[in-house]
């Protein structure tokens, strides 16, 4: 699986941008997928995570501002960021595995994408 991960930007605080995270290869509707941010000086964070059953997971801090969604038919995860904050600033990294385990504890993750960054200024 190859993850292609697009979307990032400058944008101003209250604004908003839709990441996109283009999967190929087969199966891609097994996978748990995710979407990880890093900012500078920080460690990477799972910020959102979709299992393929549709539940999801959010990180405190985006709560009711990201929404993560999937379209298995064009093995595609999007991750729509509304109400951007200048603290949201970081490269932003799509993944996926089968255990969503993997993508909590951040680590024995199969697949990554490259990043976009998302700037957020004030």
């Amino acid at each position: 699986v190859q993850l292609q991960a697009c979307g990032g930007g400058l944008v101003q605080a209250g604004g908003c941008l839709r990441l996109s995270c283009a999967a190929s290869g087969r199966a891609f509707s097994r996978y748990v997928m995710g979407w990880f941010r890093q900012a500078p000086g920080n460690q990477r964070e799972l910020a959102a995570a979709m299992t393929s059953g549709g539940m999801t997971y959010y990180v405190d801090s985006v709560k009711g501002r990201f929404i993560m969604s999937r379209d298995n038919a064009k093995n595609t995860v999007y991750l729509q960021m509304n109400n951007l904050k200048p603290e949201d600033t970081a490269v932003y990294y799509c993944a996926a595995d089968q255990e969503y385990l993997h993508l909590s504890v951040g680590r024995y993750i199969d697949y990554w994408g490259q990043g976009t960054l998302v700037t957020v200024s004030s």
